[in-house]
C-alpha cells in the first residue's frame, strides 16, 4: 500500500508499471535492458480514492493525464529498472499529496488607502504633462 495521505491509501495492483529502453548514460545496458520505467495510475476507476479527491486530483493534474484519466509518470534517471520504479512510485506519490492537499482560503482585503491615493496622484501627474503637450502643440502649428 501507497501511502498518500493519513485517509487515503492506493493499493500497488492499482499501479501498471511499462517498461522501455531508456536514454543516457548506462553503457551496454541503454542498448539491451529495459530500464526506463513508466507508471500508470487510473485516477477515475480507483476503488482507492472518493468522488471528492478524484475530482481534485483530476483538476490539478490534468496536464499529466489523458483523456481516459490516467496518471503517467516516468522515472529514467537510473540505470537499474528497480531503482527508477521506486523513483517513479515515488514521484507519484508526491504529486498526489500535493494535489490532495487542502488550498488555504483566501481572505479578501481592501487596497490601503495610502495607496489608492499614490496611484490616483500618479494619474494627474500623468495628465497634467499630457494636457502641457497639448498647450504647446498650438505654438508649433
Amino acid at each position: 500500500m501507497i501511502e498518500i495521505t493519513d485517509k487515503v491509501l492506493v493499493a500497488e495492483h492499482e499501479l501498471v508499471f511499462k517498461t522501455s529502453r531508456s536514454g543516457g548514460p548506462g553503457g551496454q545496458n541503454v542498448n539491451k535492458l529495459n530500464t526506463r520505467v513508466a507508471v500508470l495510475f487510473d485516477v477515475v476507476n480507483s476503488p482507492s480514492l472518493s468522488d471528492e479527491h478524484k475530482q481534485q486530483v483530476r483538476s490539478r493534474l490534468s496536464t499529466r493525464m489523458d483523456k481516459h484519466g490516467v496518471l503517467r509518470v516516468v522515472s529514467q534517471k537510473h540505470r537499474s529498472q528497480e531503482a527508477n520504479r521506486q523513483a517513479a512510485v515515488e514521484r507519484l506519490q508526491e504529486l498526489l499529496q500535493e494535489a490532495l492537499k487542502p488550498r488555504p482560503i483566501r481572505k479578501k482585503t481592501k487596497t490601503p488607502a495610502a495607496a489608492r491615493e499614490n496611484r490616483l496622484k500618479a494619474k494627474k501627474h500623468r495628465s497634467a504633462i499630457k494636457q502641457h503637450r497639448q498647450v504647446g502643440r498650438e505654438d508649433w502649428a
